[in-house]
């Protein structure tokens, strides 16, 4: 590894003040304001939320129904897992599963809520498939139903990568030993698959737990921690202390969490070599496990379906004749189009920003002497700690009276800090395996170390780079719960406007809307993808 250059202290100084400013400064704002009222500084806020019986019930109606949700989204998501490396089935069913899952990530949950509206109202789709109504979908069964969509893929994509390090060959000679299928089971795959199970637990549970546009759009009567973090903070009597108290509140399951996943890692264990091997052919357990799957993904995704039909017919359900007229409103509306625009741009700046923020820090930790550079995990750390909605409540405190108030930069920013995490260990993970004596031959060669980043680092993780992109890009588009106490007038995002257009119950631009959010999501991630295969495929 080369010696310290200027140019190393530069880059991680810059990183350091830019979270110091835009993570640490807010947060502490945030801290201070909760304990900040008109008789000086005392508790009374938190006194006050605990002394609110409306509030308590929302934080436990929060706990409950995040905590079945986990435990419903883990299950799922094992399975799904399960299905695809454990078992024998057509390989293009396999795939199928895989993308399937994808799909809710490319759109912001608050359509969730309108497309379960859709599918289990009374004049729903899936209502009429079943040729009854099945179920209340307001209030708990709705916000349900929201929350294992929106958490399933995150918590599919930490177990099915986890699969990835398991040895099939302890299943095989688990089963020639004469252990029974359970103890067999337990043993080959649960046992190490304890600790990621565990984290696809306490992810689900975050994520459902912080969420805004879920319950804003079919939560009812049924009021949960979010719904009311923004009815303190946002309505007709606007309480930025006791907000502030209810947020550091909102923090306090996710710190608990990161205590609990480091506990965990000493359940991680790690094989010395791994075999590539041929499962057993078991038809029960193939057909069984796809059929399984099968009616899962079709469940997910056949609730979005309405979304594609809605803005296709005049008036859903009553007059089912084709016409793109509210597309076609859509794009005469100079209000939707811009809004439309706007969300284009920050995600793009936010895509370009959190990327190159990102792999400097990765690159300051990975690849330079420099003292204090594992700073840069502590703040990884914070960032995946921290809520979205929390995260901009400190925003909106400590910025409100600046002149960064509603305007693209600190949106931009806000979701590149909220953001930071999963990009910086793709760009952390991939700079670690390269060869750490690059930066010293390019020394001798006499090129400086920007000059070796630029013609030896940066074309060797150009993959990663783009994968960081497409991640920083999807969820700028689709947030909501980090920027909506950010946005105004002049910077709304198609996210926000689709919370504005539900008052007015216009759900065929809410999903044309949705549906744009969707297609740009899609065509960047397989851009994205196909430029990750390309370096690779010009090597060979």
């Amino acid at each position: 590894m080369p010696n310290v250059k200027p140019e190393m202290r530069i880059i991680f100084t810059i990183i350091v003040c830019l979270f110091t400013v835009f993570l640490v400064w807010p947060l502490a704002t945030l801290f201070v304001r909760s304990f900040e009222t008109a008789n000086g500084f005392d508790v009374a806020n938190y006194h006050s939320i605990i002394s609110n019986k409306e509030l308590m019930k929302s934080i436990g109606n929060s706990l409950l129904i995040s905590s079945i949700t986990a435990i419903i989204s883990t299950i799922l998501a094992f399975i799904l897992a399960y299905t695809i490396n454990c078992t024998r089935i057509y390989q293009p069913v396999k795939g199928v599963i895989k993308t399937g899952m994808l799909i809710p990530m490319l759109l912001p949950t608050i359509t969730y809520g309108f497309a379960i509206m859709y599918s289990f109202g009374n004049q729903g789709l899936i209502t009429k498939l079943f040729g009854r109504k099945i179920f209340d979908i307001y209030g708990f069964n709705g916000l349900l139903i929201g929350y294992v969509i929106y958490t399933l893929p995150s918590a599919f994509l930490l177990i099915n990568n986890s699969f990835k390090y398991i040895d099939k060959k302890f299943i095989i000679v688990s089963k020639l030993m004469g252990d029974g299928t359970l103890r067999s089971f337990m043993n080959t795959i649960i046992r190490p698959l304890w600790g990621t199970l565990a984290g696809a637990f306490i992810l689900s549970f975050i994520l459902s737990f912080t969420d805004f546009g879920i319950p804003a759009s079919v939560g009812g009567t049924y009021d949960v921690v979010a719904t009311q973090l923004y009815q303190v903070m946002l309505g007709s009597i606007p309480d930025f202390n006791n907000g502030a108290a209810i947020a550091v509140i909102m923090l306090i399951p996710a710190v608990f969490a990161v205590f609990l996943l480091n506990y965990l890692e000493k359940f991680n264990f790690h094989y010395d070599k791994f075999t590539e091997i041929e499962l057993i052919q078991n038809k029960p357990r193939d057909i069984s496990f796809s059929v399984i799957s099968s009616v899962i993904l079709i469940g997910m995704v056949a609730i979005f379906a309405v979304m594609f039909v809605a803005p296709l017919v005049n008036s859903y359900p009553y007059n089912l004749t084709f016409t793109l007229s509210h597309f076609i409103d859509v794009f005469q509306s100079s209000d939707l189009v811009n809004v439309y625009k706007n969300s284009i741009v920050i995600a793009l700046l936010t895509g370009v920003v959190g990327t190159f923020v990102a792999y400097s820090a990765a690159l300051v930790n990975v690849r330079t002497p420099l003292k204090g550079k594992r700073l840069m995990d502590t703040i990884s750390i914070i960032t995946n700690t921290v809520p979205g909605m929390v995260l901009g409540l400190s925003y909106l405190l400590l910025f409100n009276n600046s002149s960064l108030k509603g305007t693209i930069t600190i949106i931009v920013l806000c979701t590149v800090v909220h953001y930071f995490t999963t990009p910086y260990l793709m760009a952390k993970n991939t700079l670690a395996k390269m060869n750490p004596t690059w930066e010293t031959t390019g020394e001798l060669l006499g090129d400086s170390w920007l000059k070796t980043i630029r013609r030896v680092l940066l074309p060797n993780s150009v993959s990663t780079v783009f994968e960081m992109f497409s991640y920083y890009f999807i969820n700028a588009m689709v947030t909501i719960s980090g920027i909506i106490f950010l946005v105004s007038a002049e910077t709304s995002v198609v996210a926000s406007k689709i919370k504005e257009l539900q008052h007015f119950a216009k759900f065929n631009e809410i999903f044309v809307l949705s549906i744009l959010i969707f297609g740009t999501n899609l065509i960047v991630k397989l851009f994205c993808d196909y430029l990750q295969k390309r370096p690779s495929i010009n090597r060979n």
